[in-house]
């Protein structure tokens, strides 16, 4: 598997993953690691990241009459358009970011989907939503307890050590097992646009429009403030889709060479995508590449390690299905999960799914949750462990585990 490259040619990567559509993607069949070397890795996108722009609906109109502006192009859009989407089936296709991003992971068909995912808890704040799913308790749960997280109490049943590569210990990993936490060393900034507007103010200077063109700046400046203050807050010091791109290797070489290190938490910041969210290119399809390409850097460090490493990619609640007015969308609800490893039978798009139409979506405006992420991990974690029924329940209580062909 070669490591991710920062420059890789677009058009060909995604040649070469459209032949490899040509194949089965149900050719192989994997056994799941044993419950003694599994190693696990949740990755918690924080912001809410739009899961329509990475598991692209295709076959749906609906989806194209609702997103004019952020919608990514179909598979067999003319090839002067724009990028296009690669197949997983007749309904869905993976957006041409992540298959720049893990052209390897793709082609092995070492990722699968969930769609329509999340919990049945319905918040749309960033904060109280990352508090409920990391505790991982039900949804009806009145007074949710935040001293205990869902990943504490998987690894008090399984023993080994755990790691949180994050600002501060998250509630996931809070509890009885004292784990440590590992801050990344950097953190990258994107570019500042100070430079532009340097130069349009020299154009307007003197002008009559001069008055006019400042009162635009400033309004223009407070809102981009705003936004970017929510985007923050919700990432909650996150490293950046990009910071992650370039240290996710670092999780994969420390668990390949400790094999205490059973379990690992990272989270990623930057998705809270309100203003010009992008389709196919844009600051949201960047932003999916660098966590692609974080990923297949760190099954590249993994080695032989990596078949026997399993990855959950979630986020606390999806966006809204239709596009709003500033090129963007809202925080919405069901979310498209990820599933990955060297054992993954990857290129299939799994779980209980629905018709799209204005008809079917949560509250008239978001993807309806069909699939628990507490069952779906239930079923994960009964899989790879072997865990009896009481210690499911202790881990993720009333959940019933949901048995899904990832292997």
């Amino acid at each position: 598997m070669a490591p991710h490259t920062p420059h890789l040619n677009r058009r060909h990567a995604l040649g070469a993953l459209a032949s490899a559509a040509t194949l089965p993607w149900h050719s192989r069949l994997w056994a799941a690691p044993g419950a003694g070397d599994t190693r696990l890795v949740v990755v918690l996108l924080r912001g809410a990241y739009d899961g329509l722009s990475a598991l692209v609906p295709y076959s749906e109109p609906f989806y194209y009459e609702s997103r004019p502006r952020t919608a990514i192009a179909a598979p067999d859009a003319s090839d002067g358009g724009p990028l296009r989407a690669l197949p997983i089936d007749g309904r869905w296709a993976v957006a041409p970011a992540l298959q720049l991003g893990m052209p390897g992971l793709l082609a092995d068909r070492q990722v699968a989907f969930v769609p329509f995912c999340g919990t049945g808890f319905v918040s749309r704040s960033h904060f109280q939503a990352q508090d409920w799913m990391e505790a991982g308790l039900p949804a009806d749960d009145p007074s949710p307890s935040l001293d205990s997280g869902f990943l504490n109490r998987l690894v008090q049943r399984l023993g080994g050590q755990a790691a949180s590569f994050t600002q501060r210990l998250p509630v996931v990993l809070s509890g009885a097992v004292p784990v440590p936490n590992m801050p990344w060393q950097r953190n990258p900034t994107p570019a500042r646009e100070g430079d532009f507007a340097a130069q349009v103010a020299a154009m307007y200077a003197g002008h009559a429009l001069e008055p006019l063109f400042n009162s635009g700046q400033t309004l223009r400046r407070a809102m981009s403030q705003s936004v970017a203050m929510e985007m923050d807050a919700s990432a909650r010091q996150a490293i950046s889709a990009t910071g992650f791109a370039l240290e996710a290797g670092r999780i994969g070489a420390l668990m390949a060479g400790d094999p205490r290190l059973r379990v690992a938490f990272v989270d990623v910041g930057g998705w809270d995508t309100h203003v010009d969210q992008g389709n196919d290119r844009g600051q949201l399809a960047n932003r999916l590449e660098g966590l692609s390409a974080g990923l297949q850097s760190m099954a590249h460090a993994l080695g032989r390690e990596w078949r026997h490493t399993v990855v959950v990619v979630l986020s606390e609640f999806g966006r809204t299905f239709r596009e709003n007015g500033s090129g963007g969308t809202d925080h919405g609800h069901g979310n498209a999960l990820w599933l990955l490893g060297g054992a993954v039978q990857g290129g299939q798009v799994l779980g209980e799914q629905a018709a799209l139409s204005a008809a079917a979506l949560h509250e008239g405006r978001d993807l309806p949750v069909l699939n628990d992420y507490r069952q779906v991990l239930a079923g994960v974690f009964a899989r790879l462990y072997g865990l009896s029924a009481s210690d499911l329940d202790h881990i993720l209580p009333k959940a019933a585990p949901r048995a899904l062909p990832f292997w």
